[in-house]
């Protein structure tokens, strides 16, 4: 089975098997209107619940929803060459799994999908569908492709996706963020989010004495020491944009997660949804 299979494989079965009974759609809530509020039920979604009117009345009450009409989700992919690393599987895979489990969970909830990739320019755009042969074709061409050597330019998907998005839209930024985006415009027009993939390793390095590295985005070799001291200045960097990005976020109103080359995507994206 191909890399792809497997993702494919691993991604459906969890959106549309293990995501059933009490765990539905990590879309659920969104693209509904609330209408009234009434007591609680056994049964009903805790998530619903209104803590304000809660305290008031003593006893439990829930928010009602009709279905306002259909979410248009669009996934955009940053594929530059930092994401060709990977202590465990490379930063490009775990960008596709991510992709793969968005695009099932919008394709179950019945919204339209469309995605993009970019660099420092607008790769490729497949427009929107609620096929699922629309996932494969997405998955695949973050797969296959060579980002060895490209750019990322957060802004330039900022700006791009303000100009040809029309209808407002529920927008899902996925790329390893070593970039501080503006998403503030883009913010004001759409709901957007952000997924930020990593590997334990860029943050906190190991000692490895003298070596030679190569950067993946511009080929530049960098040698040196990279004692215990240097270690822990890099990895003060690291931090210290993490610290930047994060308040740019925040003050953007961009709701972020981070996932991990070693940890369970699933889980990272309902937290996410979930609010947690």
């Amino acid at each position: 089975m191909s890399k792809l299979q497997k993702i494919l494989v691993k991604a459906r079965r969890q959106v549309f098997s293990e995501m059933v009974g009490n765990n539905p759609s990590i879309f659920q809530g969104e693209g509904y209107d609330f209408i009234e509020l009434r007591e609680y039920m056994p049964g009903d979604d805790i998530r619903h619940i209104d803590w304000n009117i809660t305290a008031k009345m003593g006893k439990p009450y829930i928010k009602i929803f009709r279905e306002e009409r259909e979410l248009n989700v669009v996934i955009a992919s940053m594929l530059n060459g930092s994401i060709y690393f990977g202590s465990k599987k490379f930063k490009q895979e775990v960008i596709a799994e991510v992709v793969a489990q968005l695009s099932f969970s919008v394709i179950k909830n019945g919204d339209l999908l469309s995605t993009y990739t970019f660099t420092d320019t607008m790769q490729e755009h497949l427009k929107p569908s609620k096929h699922l042969h629309s996932v494969e074709r997405s998955v695949a061409s973050i797969l296959d492709f060579d980002p060895l050597h490209q750019k990322a330019d957060y802004n330039n998907l900022a700006q791009t996706l303000y100009k040809r998005l029309k209808r407002k839209s529920l927008i899902i930024v996925v790329g390893d963020f070593f970039e501080i985006p503006d998403f503030k415009l883009l913010a004001k027009k759409h709901e957007v989010l952000a997924i930020i993939v990593r590997d334990r390793l860029e943050e906190e390095p190991p000692v490895m004495g003298f070596a030679s590295l190569v950067d993946p985005e511009s080929g530049a070799v960098l040698e040196g020491d990279f004692n215990t001291n240097s270690v822990k200045l890099y990895a003060a960097k690291v931090h210290a944009h993490d610290s930047k990005l994060y308040e740019a976020f925040k003050k953007q109103q961009v709701r972020f997660t981070k996932v991990y080359t070693d940890g369970n995507v699933s889980v990272a994206l309902r937290r996410l949804f979930e609010g947690r």
